[in-house]
């Protein structure tokens, strides 16, 4: 397994991207500037399958985030996960 360094890039560890070494300075700071996605929080008033990310039951009463493209998360799980990504999970080129 060679590094990605050997190549003249690296992975960007915002978003994960392989980037040639000579952008990654451009590139760190467009994705450390980029807008979080922005979620409506609400409170379950029906069971609704997992959440995606630590895959246990969204269950009624729990506080979730709603993301612009609807999917829904428990709000702890997306608060972690954007502090390392800044897109959903399910949906990362949105």
């Amino acid at each position: 397994h060679l590094s990605p360094h050997l190549f003249g890039g690296f992975k960007c560890p915002v978003c994960s991207k392989f980037v040639p070494s000579d952008e990654m300075d451009l590139h760190l700071v467009m994705c450390l500037t980029k807008p979080r996605i922005t979620y409506n929080e609400d409170v379950l008033s029906k069971d609704t399958g997992e959440c995606a990310i630590c895959l246990e039951e969204l269950q009624q009463g729990d506080t979730i985030a709603r993301l612009p493209c609807l999917c829904i998360y428990h709000k702890g799980c997306i608060d972690e996960w954007f502090e390392v990504n800044r897109s959903c999970p399910e949906h990362p080129s949105d």
